[in-house]
């Protein structure tokens, strides 16, 4: 019986000096997109305004081969923002597509900020 090699930790060499072997994983399964009916039914919203807010560009939605919308499976949740943003501020819909972009940079920046605090702390960890 041959031995297997065994690999080496941090490198990408296996210790009888052949090259490690990288094994990449992909989706077997399709991403599972949502139709304009259950995003509707979802979300409570008439189909007629989903497509409305694909138009204005607040929700995200591709066409399928039959040429029917297609949503990601987050958009009940964009949408549930979308209504609460529309309910508590007196704006309309192109409004609310700016309030939402600069959320999503909040966001994308405070994140930034507290990768940017750990790795400084764990820069400090010599003092």
């Amino acid at each position: 019986m041959t031995q297997q090699p065994r690999f080496t930790a941090g490198t990408d060499r296996v210790s009888a000096g052949q090259p490690a072997v990288v094994v990449r994983g992909y989706a077997m399964v399709p991403v599972r997109r949502l139709s304009l009916d259950d995003v509707s039914r979802r979300s409570g919203l008439h189909p007629e305004l989903l497509r409305r807010f694909v138009a204005l560009g607040l929700v995200d939605a591709v066409r399928g081969a039959d040429g029917r919308l297609l949503f990601d499976r987050t958009a009940p949740a964009t949408l549930a923002r979308i209504q609460r943003l529309r309910a508590g501020l007196p704006l309309n819909y192109a409004s609310i597509g700016l309030v939402l972009d600069l959320l999503d940079r909040i966001t994308e920046l405070e994140e930034a900020l507290r990768r940017s605090n750990t790795s400084s702390r764990r820069d400090e960890s010599w003092i």
